[in-house]
């Protein structure tokens, strides 16, 4: 994919510069055998948390992938294929057996069984948005045998597969029993999966690198890889993720050949990699991200619907879009919670974040509240390239609504651990952060985590919305499509109105490789089966 378009004198006078002094700062990382073929990344954020069931987070949901395999998968078309195991459902649609498939194996050496399939699905199941949806309706999860497993229903739960399948915000990752029997509240302490690559625990340095090496005793499906589905080749021996907040420097690393990989790009940057020899700039994912805000509704002030709607107000998309991206052609006004390009896609009552912002409507709103000037605390991430701009103009656009805001300032997953807690703000806690999300992750009201409300049992920030969940169960009751779209869009009314939370925009977001890296596969999900690295 070409930038030119992209292109500035006083760039590429930097970018000469830079790729002149070669000078660039590696966090150290053990050696790799000579014989060895190890891949260098740069992932979006240092990873911290390694349990894929207890966050949303996307870095550990990469990790995730590398190191744990799922039943079931995603293709490129969005249909689910067999993955770790084939199924059959009832003529009734009320129970689905999955057998799994032959030589399936942890990484300690034991076969991968029934049992280890029930708890892991038993603990997905309690923190998932989709999966909580299933287990309402689930009259048994048994394994008549080690190979295989029996999902029965109380009642049809027609997208089982589809929400089974799902490539992202919380995929159910098999682990062993005795893992997976760990409480979905606590976080898990043994990293022990079944899939392509195992987890280097002695090498692991939390934030700064991880290291992956390729599971010998792994045997892929013979299908073609496609998206999360397929054969899972590993043609690498050594995966290492290595941190590297600054942007610049990882494209100077990039440039000198001494990483591979960069997962992102800093738009009004990429010039300085157009000039780099060797380098390929490129798209991994055309459906893109979406950027949102999302409110604490546990603790004042946005406990009040009022005081969420002022927030709204204050805040418009195309300021944000256009700080985080500069050219529009990488970003699009969107007021559709659940993508406008996705079968779901509908702006109605959209036109106050998408033709925003109102600061005297937001002042207007949080004078009717009585909202006392209190500061609200902004959690400000400032490592990673897609997140580091919103908490800024938000900030300046909720001062204008009327809001005093106190943005603390942290790393990326510091905002990850610390939105987990529910304490009042005064004792360790939050009132807005910004996060981004593949649109595919939020592309229908069961796979969106936003709009559960559960509240202590959603997501970070935890609405408590029985109307909400009364609209999400007629959608899995829908009968049709047509039905379902009338039910998404009474959805999108109710969201934009209770403030669930703010949909900023859509954007798309380069990735940046090394020409001896070839073969990646074109998923939303970045990952490293496939792929292959020749000599430089």
């Amino acid at each position: 994919m070409t930038f030119a378009r992209f292109t500035r004198p006083g760039l590429h006078r930097l970018a000469a510069t830079l790729l002149a002094g070669g000078a660039t700062l590696l966090p150290a990382v053990a050696p790799a055998q000579e014989d060895e073929t190890t891949l260098t990344a740069v992932m979006h954020s240092g990873l911290r948390v390694l349990d894929p069931i207890i966050t949303t987070a996307h870095i550990t949901r990469n990790h995730g992938y590398m190191v744990y395999d799922v039943l079931t998968a995603m293709d490129e078309n969005f249909a689910p294929q067999p993955q770790m195991a084939d199924w059959e459902v009832s003529d009734d649609g009320l129970t689905y057996t999955f057998t799994l498939r032959d030589g399936l194996t942890f990484h300690d050496g034991a076969p991968v069984t029934g049992a280890d399939v029930i708890a892991s699905l038993n603990r997905w199941g309690a923190r998932d948005s989709g999966g909580q949806f299933i287990f309402d309706v689930t009259e048994s999860l048994e394994a008549p045998d080690d190979g295989s497993v029996v999902w029965t229903l109380s009642e049809p739960f027609p997208p089982l597969l589809e929400v089974i399948s799902k490539q992202s915000a919380v995929p159910p990752f098999i682990m062993p029993a005795r893992v997976a029997e760990t409480s979905p509240d606590e976080t898990i302490t043994e990293y022990v999966g079944s899939g392509p690559f195992v987890f280097n625990e002695s090498e692991y340095e939390p934030g700064v690198s991880v290291t992956y090496e390729k599971f010998d005793d792994y045997i892929p499906r013979e299908e073609e890889p496609s998206w999360m589905a397929g054969g899972k080749v590993v043609n690498v021996d050594r995966v290492v993720w290595t941190s590297m907040p600054d942007n610049l420097t990882a494209m100077n690393a990039l440039a000198a050949g001494e990483i591979d990989y960069i997962e992102q790009i800093q738009i009004d940057l990429m010039p300085i990699l157009e000039s780099a020899p060797g380098v390929v700039v490129e798209m991994r994912d055309p459906l893109g991200y979406v950027t949102i805000g999302r409110p604490n509704f546990l603790h004042p002030p946005f406990d009040d619907k009022l005081v969420r709607q002022a927030a709204l107000a204050a805040l418009g998309q195309e300021q944000m879009l256009a700080t985080m991206q500069g050219d529009p052609e990488y970003y699009n006004v969107c007021g559709s919670i659940f993508g406008c390009a996705t079968p779901l896609a509908d702006e109605t009552g959209a036109e106050i974040v998408t033709g925003g912002p109102d600061p005297e409507r937001s002042k207007a709103l949080l004078e009717e509240a009585g909202y006392d000037g209190t500061p609200i605390v902004l959690m400000a991430p400032t490592d990673v390239v897609s997140l580091v701009n919103q908490p800024v103009v938000a900030a300046q656009a909720l001062r204008e609504g009327g809001f005093e805001v106190d943005m603390q300032s942290m790393d990326w997953q510091s905002v990850v651990q610390r939105r987990a807690q529910q304490a009042p703000v005064g004792e360790g806690g939050w009132n807005m952060f910004f996060t981004n999300w593949m649109v595919p992750e939020i592309s229908d009201p069961l796979i969106n985590v936003m709009v559960n409300g559960r509240g202590d049992d959603g997501w970070f920030g935890w609405p408590t919305d029985p109307e909400i969940e009364e609209m999400r169960a007629a959608f899995v009751a829908a009968g049709s499509p047509e039905e379902q779209k009338e039910i998404a869009v009474r959805i999108q009314e109710h969201v934009m109105d209770n403030v669930n939370y703010i949909m900023m925009g859509e954007y798309l977001i380069p990735q940046a490789r090394r020409e001896t890296v070839q073969n990646m596969i074109q998923s939303p999900v970045p990952v490293f089966w496939n792929l292959t690295k020749e000599a430089e």
